[in-house]
């Protein structure tokens, strides 16, 4: 009988390069991850600060949960306000919205691919290979000529925030019935040269040609394409080292994927479909089949599940047994992934269909997904735009009931956010908020059921780096994490 090698413990963080303060215990076995235990280590307490507030209060108070994703924390505030208050916003005001929740996200996109995830590329560690000074050069950290531009493109393209806006983050344009900033022609015009330079950027640098073409692949066999022949850029340097390194073999979760759908078309839609999908088949999603499981985190209420309406945020100053101050979300008791890559599966596109059929929800489909979202998400800003009629209503008004429980859900850059609110005696009674890093880095439920990142991370190669180890980096940056959205 051959003898197995000993399992080591370590404790891999705090990680540079992440919003928030994130730790994630590994258990090593024959240099692979055997288990891992993720930790969010910070308690901010949001929902309990919303407690007896006006609810109005909600508009202020939830954005500064973040200040990168600030607008969708404001987006999803505004919608819970709306469904109590039994309003919808008119057009303009949606599509101001869309606009405005779509810059943020796109601004997130192209930071976390340039900034956060390729330049663990640039590493020495990496000195031998084929792709590595084309790497250096352009994403090596601080430094590199890609960055560089990415940076400068990202700040100008958030110049449409402040006009649409006022301010970023923490805006408080956003309002239950749209939007309180009205945007004139000359406006519109602004939006729309700022919107071309973006879109200028993307087709140059990142992918070397139209969005269109990108927007219009299909499966795996034309990323293969592009990595032998097709046209110089960014994303095919990033396919050429993820063929290298295998990053479709890496960071495989449960399979199990949730979108609340993306950007509202007024007709009871989405421009990215709400849904859940399932080893490949769409289904409905339905909000009353969402409850937290606290066996594993530093909060009292151990013992049943919480739906969001009777949830609480109590932590447990007597606590030995959890090892997070997150919460687990399950959807119908499971876990489920959230993200740009659960946005497109939900909406069908056949190129993100095709990856996750054949590699499931890898780093590399990740990485796709939101390069995808990049190139579909420009043109339908530019029609939004296009469609804004300046004499139009921009906000609707109604009255604040005394008593009502709403749900406002948005979807982040990183994936699927809700605000559950309960208003009693013209006060917020309870308000709890599940964000999708709460969804994809939870702990273990009470059935011992791993959340996404920790199932991803079983079995992942280390060698004798142990949580050194690029690969293990490499699954955890395509999350693209938020740990302060995370711990309420």
């Amino acid at each position: 009988m051959t003898a197995t090698a000993p399992t080591r413990r370590l404790i891999v963080g705090p990680f540079n390069r992440v919003e928030g303060d994130l730790e994630v215990q590994l258990e090593l076995e024959d240099g692979r991850v055997r288990a891992a235990f993720v930790n969010a280590p910070l308690f901010r307490g949001f929902e309990r600060i919303l407690e007896g507030r006006d609810p109005r209060d909600a508009l202020t108070v939830a954005p500064r949960i973040c200040g990168i994703c600030s607008v969708s924390q404001s987006h999803a505030a505004a919608g819970a306000l709306a469904a109590a208050q039994g309003i919808e916003p008119p057009a303009n005001g949606r599509l101001a919205t869309n606009l405005i929740l779509a810059t943020e996200n796109l601004g997130d996109h192209l930071l976390h691919f340039h900034a956060f995830f390729m330049p663990d590329f640039a590493r020495d560690a990496y000195a031998a290979r084929p792709w590595f000074g084309a790497v250096r050069e352009r994403f090596k950290a601080t430094q590199g000529s890609s960055l560089r531009r990415a940076v400068e493109a990202r700040t100008a393209l958030y110049h449409m925030l402040g006009l649409m806006a006022g301010k970023w983050p923490h805006t408080l344009t956003i309002q239950p019935g749209g939007v309180a900033r009205p945007l004139d022609a000359r406006d519109r015009v602004r939006l729309q040269a700022q919107l071309r330079s973006f879109r200028r950027f993307l087709e140059t640098h990142l992918f070397g040609t139209a969005l269109e073409t990108v927007a219009a692949l299909t499966g795996a066999d034309d990323l293969d394409r592009w990595r032998t022949e097709g046209p110089a850029g960014d994303f095919r340097l990033f396919l050429a080292l993820a063929a290298d390194l295998d990053l479709a073999g890496l960071g495989r979760a449960h399979g199990r994927f949730l979108s609340h759908g993306a950007y509202p078309d007024g007709a009871g839609g989405h421009l990215y479909r709400r849904g859940v999908v399932v080893g490949g088949t769409p289904h409905p999603f339905d909000p009353a089949e969402v409850a937290e499981d606290h066996t594993n985190s530093r909060m009292t209420g151990r013992d049943r599940p919480h739906p969001p309406f009777a949830g609480s945020t109590i932590p447990d100053e007597a606590d030995t047994d959890g090892y997070s101050w997150c919460k687990a979300p399950r959807l119908s008791g499971l876990p489920a992934e959230t993200g740009a890559i659960a946005r497109q599966l939900a909406d069908g596109h056949p190129l993100v269909r095709d990856l996750v059929a054949r590699d499931g929800g890898s780093v590399f489909s990740r990485v796709v997904a939101r390069l995808l979202e990049l190139a579909r998400t420009v043109p339908a800003m530019e029609g939004w735009l296009q469609a804004l009629d300046p004499a139009a209503p921009w906000c609707a008004t109604a009255p604040l009931p005394a008593s009502a429980q709403s749900i406002g859900l948005t979807e982040a850059a990183r994936g699927a956010l809700g605000h559950w609110l309960r208003i009693e005696q013209g006060r917020i009674a309870g308000y709890q908020i599940i964000a999708p890093t709460t969804w994809n880095f939870s702990p273990r439920d009470a059935a011992g059921v791993q959340g996404p990142l920790e199932k991803a991370l079983e079995g992942v190669p280390v060698g004798d780096e142990g949580g050194a180890s690029l690969a293990v980096q490499h699954v955890v940056r395509s999350f693209d994490p938020c740990m302060v959205c995370t711990v309420h």
